[in-house]
């Protein structure tokens, strides 16, 4: 069974493709980002990032500083 550990998974209200070009900017800037997505079809927005190095807590306050709502899906 393969481990998903380096997969972190946030609900967010990250709900149009206005708020997804923001947190564009805020990840592709971000070091240990090495892939992420928000499906806004999803009611929850979910927002899903791979990182190797980056831990829920970080992501949480780089989303909550600039405005939007996340916490950890779990």
């Amino acid at each position: 069974m393969e481990n998903f550990n380096h997969v972190l998974l946030f609900k967010t209200n990250i709900s149009c493709d206005a708020d997804k070009a923001l947190v564009c900017a805020m990840l592709g800037a971000r070091p240990g980002v090495e892939k992420w997505s928000v499906d806004t079809e999803d009611e929850d927005c979910v927002l899903r990032i791979v990182s190797y190095t980056l831990r829920h807590q970080e992501i949480i306050e780089l989303i909550n500083y600039h405005g939007y709502e996340c916490c950890e899906l779990i």
